[in-house]
């Protein structure tokens, strides 16, 4: 039988600025393991301390602009487009831009935090 998910969990973010983090499926909504999919709204300013996770994650975004940088590149992921974060790759979300940023992400397998492993 489909499993019918009636809301998100609100998840606490870290960065200087309160970012809603709305999680679908995964771990803490759906006691899903193998993915998990999550609606963000980081307001402008937001910045978040660099992290290298053990999982992969796709990000499209909706409104505004996701920024990421990785040790290489700086990269600005504007409304109606989508990038993809590999495993075991350096990485530091931010939205700079005066609208902040509105993204759906999906993370596999899905987000923890003991995978995440931010920046002390």
């Amino acid at each position: 039988m489909p499993t019918h998910i009636k809301k998100p969990t609100k998840i606490k973010a870290e960065g200087n600025k309160t970012k809603i983090i709305e999680e679908y499926v995964g771990r803490v909504n759906s006691n899903t393991e193998d993915l998990s999919v999550a609606h963000m709204k980081s307001p402008s300013g937001w910045i978040e301390p660099g992290q290298q996770p053990e999982f992969n994650e796709y990000a499209i975004v909706l409104n505004g602009m996701l920024r990421i940088k990785s040790k290489d590149a700086v990269l600005d992921v504007q409304a109606g487009e989508a990038v993809i974060l590999h495993s075991g790759e350096w990485v530091q979300f931010s939205t700079p831009s005066p609208e902040g940023a509105e993204y759906i992400a999906v993370c596999l397998p899905a987000f923890s935090p003991d995978t995440v492993n931010k920046d002390e």
